[in-house]
């Protein structure tokens, strides 16, 4: 690729798809995945557990061995996610079929979003609010192994940064509960008060809601809407640090946090990979638009300056 725009647009890419595999990885290792919101459903499970394991559910749910193949399994995806983002980093110098892994791991992420969905009562909001972070890998495989369509490319991510900040924003206004987390993220990180805090999330709520609308209007306004995303999906993905960091325990402050700051990058990269990829368009805009006024000025006798290179 030599659009320089183009390839910074790419680096923005493959620089988030590192990211949310990266710090999936570090959650899963390290931490916990909602694996038993699935694994220990009696309504969904109790048939397979008797049926495929000859187990009473009681049996199952207090086996020890049981939680631990859960846990290996929550580990094993872990070391999963940390190949994908070896893969992605090093994209670029790998063949097309080992590049279909990361495929596999957008529909792994896929089948997490449908987990934390699952754990919240099946609010879709839960599950769209993902969709930057699962396509992030699709849109690396396009670019790096396809040949490319801008404008399709740029629709594809305008849909899945509308899903991400509308599904945000639903959580702001308080269609769905309010998470507290974003109040005291607000507290913690302004210095305001829990009454302004709350008028700051539905502030915000609403311009989500705006700036997704945005990204489908002329690029005139898509791409100052593209920019505005990525700066807060910035600021939001930095807030778990600045608002519960702790000096006095970095590291445990750190450790617990960070990770969940990293796999949020795709939230400002790709809406910047986006605003980069749509100056691309507006400049070929243009130049066609000057090529066509150009040559109708022209006499119907004299060549365009095309013909005439």
């Amino acid at each position: 690729m030599t659009n320089k725009p183009q390839n910074i647009a790419l680096i923005l890419i493959q620089a988030a798809t590192v990211a949310v595999f990266a710090g999936r990885a570090w959650q899963h290792l390290f931490w916990d995945a909602p694996f038993r919101t699935l694994l220990w459903d009696e309504g969904w499970m109790k048939g397979i557990v008797k049926g495929g394991f000859g187990m009473q559910w009681q049996n199952y749910i207090t086996s020890m061995e049981v939680d631990s193949a859960i846990q290996s399994a929550i580990k094993g995806t872990g070391v999963f996610y940390l190949f994908c983002a070896l893969l992605a980093l090093f994209i670029r110098k790998l063949p097309k079929w080992l590049g279909k892994v990361l495929l596999l791991g957008a529909l792994s992420l896929l089948i997490l979003a449908a987990l934390y969905c699952k754990e919240k009562f099946f609010s879709l909001g839960q599950f769209f609010e993902y969709a930057l972070q699962v396509s992030s890998p699709v849109f690396l495989y396009q670019m790096v192994y396809r040949k490319v369509d801008r404008e399709r490319l740029v629709f594809y991510m305008k849909v899945a940064t509308a899903l991400t900040f509308i599904c945000h924003g639903l959580y702001a206004i308080n269609f769905y509960p309010r998470p507290g987390l974003f109040v005291e993220m607000f507290i913690n990180t302004l210095g305001t008060k829990e009454e302004t805090a709350h008028t700051l999330l539905a502030a915000a709520g609403i311009l989500d809601f705006v700036a997704s609308a945005a990204l489908f209007l002329p690029l005139r306004y898509a791409r100052p809407a593209a920019l505005y995303m990525a700066l807060w999906g910035l600021a939001t993905a930095l807030a778990r640090i600045t608002s519960f960091f702790d000096a006095s325990y970095a590291l445990e402050s750190m450790n617990q946090w960070m990770h969940e700051t990293v796999f949020r990058f795709p939230h400002f990269l790709i809406p910047l990979a986006m605003w980069y990829l749509m100056g691309i368009l507006s400049k070929r805009k243009e130049e066609v638009f000057y090529s066509t006024t150009t040559s109708c000025l022209l006499p119907a006798n004299r060549p365009s300056f095309s013909k005439r290179r």
